[in-house]
């Protein structure tokens, strides 16, 4: 459906619709994530982005620059800020062509006088329109609108320059008749009663548009009741983002350090995430050559059936038994994913052919029955290039596991949960750990692996292995030579791998822990497949 139409659509709905601001590309990206249907390219908040007052200082053109990186980065509709259309009749179809261009669905143009001055300053000194110069605008952007969906509002500014109720309603009536899509009612008092006055007399004649910034404590539920059919939260980002602004920099300038701001604010990644870095990469894939030394891959231990999960996995391994839409190795993938870790291998043994998510490298291990974990990973040591992570297939994690490890420059980085229970009787490996002073600022920075035992949780051990490690290609590389110098010793069919790291350790190579706590299940039993329901 083009953007136009659903536009359209949202001015033509039987309920209130709701229209967020927004003021550049990013901030219309987060107001389509946060579920608004459409978006207002408030001239208020676009003129203040660039820094100049709104009246009509920054040109029409730098405005709809903005409004076009804005439509570029969204797929719902955009209703600009259209001022008073930024001139005469002519001004204003040369501004319908180029916002059709630009792919914006609709402009809403105000009957004053350009160049404007913003409602809320000066209102009974701003002159109005002429009625009939102001009809002509809007005849003159229909006539010359290619898409019959694209939308034109007319904004009525009566109230805001104190000319009353009948003034506003004569003007609304030209407007429409003239073929305004909608009417804008606006109001600078802090209550809705001119609002509703004009709702009274105009019978439902065209849609009407309103925009609460004044009177924002009217209940939504009253604007429903007369029938309203859009409102437009018109600058709360902007002034949300100034604010922010402003104290962020009050604190750096105050502490001279970053380090009460970072954890405060948005990481790096998520600007990356908002400017869609995954596209560009996934295009870097299909157009470029791979460049070595930025590759990324995965191997994920998932051969055993998991016995105690009964009837669920008759005819399934458990890495793939659906929590919620979507199966344990899903989530899991969608999680590399992310990282850009495409080149991912599956050890599979059990019901190997369930296994048919695509894009995977499925590696069989016929003898999962009667081999220990290092005989699945030897069998796809090969098959990994690059930074690689291990995990096993039955763990259900948080995605900032993935960040922690691969921030970690260290060559070997397992992951250990500090919050294992300690009243609960069960086997899994357990972490002895050693501290190194000093290392990092944050003291759950700075422990090393001094041994693995399997064994029932006690106090005296750091915390859990999970059950997932990143090797860099160094890394990569010390495990590779550990599996080719051991795998022909028969010891090697029932090694699992805190056997090998046990090697490691004693060969003092160093192995980096980065702790979590909770925020992970291992779906062993049907009690962790229960919890995992809330996951």
């Amino acid at each position: 459906m083009n953007k136009t139409t659903k536009l359209k659509k949202l001015l033509l709905s039987p309920q209130l619709e709701f229209l967020m601001e927004a003021h550049n590309g990013i901030s219309a990206k987060i107001v389509e994530e946060a579920g608004f249907k459409g978006i207002w390219a408030s001239g208020l908040s676009i003129s203040g982005s660039l820094g100049v007052r709104d009246n009509n200082e920054a040109s029409w053109t730098q405005i709809v620059d903005v409004v076009e990186f804005m439509s570029d980065a969204t797929t719902i509709p955009i209703l600009i800020d259209g001022d008073t259309g930024y001139g005469n009749f002519n001004n204003m179809r040369r501004l319908v062509k180029k916002l059709e261009q630009r792919d914006i669905a609709g402009v809403c143009i105000e009957d004053k006088i350009f160049p404007k001055t913003n409602s809320f300053l000066r209102g009974n000194g701003q002159p109005l329109a002429d009625i009939n110069e102001f009809c002509g605008k809007i005849k003159a952007g229909k006539d010359v609108q290619r898409d019959g969906d694209f939308v034109i509002v007319a904004r009525v500014e009566a109230f805001i320059t104190g000319s009353g109720l009948g003034e506003a309603l004569k003007r609304a009536e030209a407007y429409r008749q003239a073929g305004a899509d909608a009417i804008l009612v606006h109001s600078r008092l802090s209550n809705a009663s001119e609002i509703f006055d004009f709702m009274k007399h105009w019978e439902n004649r065209a849609p009407i548009v309103i925009v609460p910034t004044k009177y924002y404590t009217t209940p939504t539920d009253e604007f429903r009741k007369r029938k309203i059919s859009l409102a437009i939260w018109a600058n709360h980002i902007f002034r949300g983002s100034i604010q922010k602004m402003q104290e962020i920099a009050k604190q750096i300038y105050r502490e001279q350090n970053l380090l009460s701001v970072e954890d405060s604010i948005v990481p790096i990644k998520e600007i990356f995430r908002l400017q869609d870095d995954k596209e560009l990469e996934r295009a870097e894939e299909l157009y470029l050559s791979p460049k070595p030394g930025n590759q990324r891959s995965a191997i994920i231990l998932a051969s055993t059936r998991g016995e105690q999960l009964g009837k669920l996995t008759k005819s399934i391994p458990k890495t793939m038994i659906k929590i919620g839409k979507k199966s344990i190795l899903e989530r899991a993938i969608e999680h590399l994913n992310e990282y850009y870790i495409k080149n991912i291998s599956v050890v599979a043994g059990y019901k190997k052919e369930a296994i048919n998510l695509p894009d995977l490298n499925i590696i069989e291990n016929d003898r999962y029955e009667t081999t220990g974990e290092m005989v699945s990973l030897s069998k796809a040591i090969d098959t990994v290039q690059g930074e690689s992570v291990i995990l096993f297939g039955d763990i259900l994690f948080k995605k900032y596991f993935l960040s922690i490890i691969l921030d970690d420059p260290a060559d070997i980085v397992i992951i250990v949960d500090s919050a294992f229970p300690f009243d609960k009787q069960y086997q899994s490996d357990f972490v002895h750990a050693y501290q190194v002073e000093g290392a990092s600022l944050f003291p759950n920075d700075n422990y090393h692996l001094k041994e693995i035992l399997y064994d029932q949780p006690r106090t005296e051990y750091y915390g859990e292995w999970i059950g997932m490690m990143k090797l860099s290609v160094k890394g990569l590389g010390i495990v590779r030579n550990f599996i080719h110098e051991f795998q022909n010793q028969p010891e090697f069919q029932k090694m699992d791998i805190r056997d090998m790291l046990n090697h490691l350790v004693q060969r003092e190579i160093k192995i980096k822990i980065q702790t979590i706590a909770g925020h992970r299940i291992d779906v062993n039993n049907i009690e962790d497949f229960s919890l995992a329901g809330d996951f």
